[in-house]
């Protein structure tokens, strides 16, 4: 398996990678919402494997305080292999410079981050969207 990596959202197929989110799985992301966040990201790393987009990632930045690595989403058939882990760590060394990187993870993959060097946050709070289903999903809690 020879995988392509590009660092560059350049001529990417946005329902592909809407579709990618879905299977991975880890929601309905709109294609235009994707590509409006994809395009106001510092960094972006996309996988390919004969041509099939297969994951993706990308790191909001600032340039030089902080780096926020987001939206990793690897297909269900190359998942355990490592491929996620390498996407990290190539959004990590993009933002090396940075005095902090965040990663907001989904629920249950906090195990995964830790074992990349990420540490819990005693200090983060958040304001969503749709707090109910936050609340829900175990992403924030009611004090």
């Amino acid at each position: 398996m020879t995988l392509e990596w590009r660092y560059s959202a350049e001529n990417l197929d946005w329902e592909e990678l809407s579709n990618l989110y879905l299977i991975a799985p880890l929601g309905q992301k709109d294609p235009a919402d994707l590509k409006i966040a994809f395009s106001n990201s510092m960094f972006s790393c996309f996988v390919y494997d004969g041509g099939q987009l297969i994951a993706a990632g990308r790191a909001l930045a600032d340039g030089k305080d902080c780096s926020y690595i987001c939206d990793i989403a690897v297909h269900p058939a190359y998942q355990g292999q490592g491929l996620g882990k390498a996407m990290v760590s190539r959004l990590v060394d993009f933002s090396k410079d940075h005095k902090k990187i965040i990663l907001y993870a989904a629920a249950g993959k906090e195990p995964f981050y830790k074992k990349l060097g990420f540490k819990r946050m005693a200090t983060a709070m958040a304001i969503f969207q749709n707090q109910a289903q936050a609340l829900e999903n175990g992403v924030i809690v009611d004090d």
